[in-house]
């Protein structure tokens, strides 16, 4: 059985004004202080957020249990030097990031400038285990028409700068900005695919191999692919169901290049059009169908995802937890639904975030 891990980034918070508090560097002294798992938690680009990763898990009871812990910790780190945290993925309030003081991030914010500076959005990455190179580069190329119904399923930043935005998943708008991000052509072998990073590399747009922003890619780090649409899901047990789903896809693809199947290949235009359908609208409207690339509802796209992966899922053990957590998302909606239904309730965005600080530990 494939092992998984997840990767989250939680923005830290003032929890009294639920605004924005640029002290990771304060947050990640005190965890070392306090003793914590060495490479745990980790900096990320600005100072307003705080990234841990799991352990690999085979098991999604586990690996579920384990992003609930990593975010009490996080939490308990942050609270003892006066924040907290909020798995959000864009600050409803406004806010003026803070770059961290590294060279690499400097490096980012004189390259792109503004694209920099605006980058406050906070992901949530999958890594799921490959048995080598070539598998994973038939999983990615099998991958791509998939990836937008995770991102509606985890779609969680509808506000902006103290506004909504119209859109479900704005993050995945504002992670556009970079020069290497979005969905990628089929590459067909791992020859191919590291060609290719390589002449990226080599333009010099991008620093190296690390700023490679695929939808999925192969991890330069551990032997897995690495699936990144995701918002940072509201929920912790939301996480742990688009960490199901993407073991399953991971195994679904693998048979089908095992068996000498082609990927299906709608080509990158069809496959941003879908991303934006599924950041746009996540759950509450309609989605591009991977199959055919047209307009269904949400719903049946969800349904479309469970009978794909469903042989990977039961095989796993996982079938029943994946249609539960589809059904209860589909009840009672997204992080991005849930953030909406706490602003119609209160009309307060700070309200909103202090609140949310709530349902991240849950």
């Amino acid at each position: 059985m494939r092992t998984v891990g997840v990767e989250e980034e939680l923005l830290l918070v003032d929890p009294e004004t639920g605004e924005p508090r640029a002290m990771s560097a304060a947050v990640l002294a005190r965890a070392e202080r306090d003793g914590a798992e060495p490479d745990v938690f980790e900096k990320e680009l600005h100072e307003q957020m705080l990234e841990f990763a799991t352990h690999p898990q085979s098991s999604m009871e586990s690996l579920h249990a384990e992003i609930v812990r990593c975010r009490k910790e996080a939490a308990g780190h942050a609270e003892e030097i006066g924040c907290t945290v909020a798995a959000l993925a864009t600050s409803p309030l406004p806010v003026s990031p803070a770059i961290g003081m590294n060279r690499r991030y400097r490096w980012m914010e004189e390259q792109y400038g503004i694209a920099t500076r605006e980058q406050l959005v906070l992901g949530c990455h999958v890594h799921v285990s490959v048995e080598s190179d070539e598998e994973g580069v038939g999983v990615v190329d099998r991958l791509r028409p998939w990836l937008p119904v995770l991102a509606a399923l985890s779609a969680n930043s509808p506000y902006w700068q103290g506004k909504d935005s119209g859109y479900s998943s704005y993050r995945s708008r504002v992670w556009q900005r970079w020069p290497s991000a979005g969905p990628t052509e089929i590459f067909g072998s791992a020859e191919c695919y590291h060609r290719r990073v390589a002449d990226m590399v080599a333009t010099g747009t991008i620093l190296d191999e690390g700023m490679i922003y695929f939808d999925a890619r192969l991890s330069q780090r551990y032997p897995t692919v690495e699936i990144r649409v995701s918002d940072v899901c509201l929920h912790a047990e939301t996480a742990a169901l688009i960490a199901t789903f993407a073991r399953a896809l991971v195994d679904t693809a693998a048979g089908e290049w095992r068996d000498g199947r082609e990927p299906l290949d709608p080509g990158v235009s069809l496959l941003r059009l879908a991303a934006w359908q599924a950041a746009r609208s996540g759950l509450t409207g309609e989605l591009l169908d991977p199959r055919t690339m047209r307009r269904m509802p949400a719903e049946a796209v969800v349904r479309t995802l469970l009978e794909h992966a469903a042989g990977a899922l039961e095989a796993n053990g996982d079938l029943e937890r994946a249609r539960e957590g589809c059904a209860r998302l589909l009840r009672d909606g997204n992080g991005a639904q849930v953030q909406r239904a706490l602003m119609d309730r209160s009309g307060s965005l700070r309200d909103v975030v202090t609140e949310c600080v709530r349902h991240t530990q849950a």
